[in-house]
């Protein structure tokens, strides 16, 4: 029976969570609580479902608010049967885009979300490597290092190195202050002649010892100068200062060949690989 999530079924749900984590292949878009009283937390702005049967929830999927439109969490499913469930999710959506993210190699929900119309973007490979696999690297000859760009020159250079990353470019100028104010949060960034040539985005996890690329950007009028590769350098030598931090993690992409021909050729193992979903909405919502 499908319905509505209730508290008393959190312990299953929380299962279904656990069984995902032990298998890379499992890997959807999901809750990141991993106890009941985080998962109430992470559920208040979620419509959660549940496929409930005699021994308890068997299927989850919930759809909240994303972007300019919705996200889903799941499915979620030991059996792999969550058409249904999945269904009924999609109809909270009255009308607006869907997007959803799963493995590469999770056939039975990419199949069912296939099958419910939602088609592939694009899929985004993630890397990893040692934080003591990285060389020391000098700030190229004829480039300056900082650690801080204008508001300006920060979107300037976003907005010329990746059009897929609109979002940041809504931020006010509090959110960009607020954004890099953070302690775990770290712009290693090349200027030349005073101009932005190229930078790497840091976030740090100490929880479990990584620091993780969030964004790698080089101006195009600088590229084949190797910058790429001394920013995810000097990333590391920046991240390499926080004991605490063990491993460097980085994605990329599949139309970022140039990215990915980077990671490869500096001996970041290649993880997984994340498929995106949209459903389009509908235009007379």
């Amino acid at each position: 029976m499908i319905r509505s999530m209730q508290v008393t079924d959190s312990p299953d749900v929380l299962a279904l969570l656990h069984w995902m984590d032990a298998a890379p292949e499992r890997e959807v878009f999901a809750p990141s609580a991993r106890d009941g009283q985080e998962l109430q937390l992470d559920c208040e702005d979620s419509t959660c479902l549940v496929d409930a049967g005699e021994d308890g929830v068997v299927a989850y999927c919930a759809i909240a608010p994303f972007r300019d439109g919705m996200v889903l969490e799941g499915p979620l499913s030991e059996s792999g049967q969550v058409a249904g469930l999945l269904k009924k999710a999609l109809e909270q959506a009255e009308g607006l885009p869907v997007y959803a993210f799963c493995s590469r190699e999770n056939t039975p929900v990419r199949d069912a979300l296939e099958a419910a119309g939602l088609t592939p973007m694009h899929s985004t490979a993630f890397y990893t490597a040692p934080l003591s696999h990285f060389k020391e690297t000098d700030v190229p000859d004829g480039y300056a290092l900082t650690n801080a760009l204008s508001i300006a020159d920060y979107r300037a250079l976003y907005r010329a190195a990746e059009d897929a990353w609109a979002g940041r470019l809504d931020w006010t100028p509090e959110q960009f202050d607020a954004h890099f104010a953070r302690e775990d949060v770290k712009l290693v960034a090349l200027t030349r002649n005073g101009k932005p040539a190229g930078f790497a985005e840091l976030e740090f996890h100490p929880d479990d010892a990584h620091a993780e690329v969030t964004y790698l950007a080089v101006h195009p009028a600088e590229r084949g100068q190797k910058l790429g590769r001394a920013l995810l350098n000097l990333a590391a030598a920046e991240a390499a200062r926080h004991p605490e931090l063990r491993t460097l993690r980085t994605r990329a992409h599949d139309h970022m060949k140039a990215a990915r021909t980077l990671y490869s050729h500096l001996g970041l193992r290649h993880s997984r690989s994340v498929v995106t979903y949209l459903l389009e909405g509908d235009e007379e919502a």
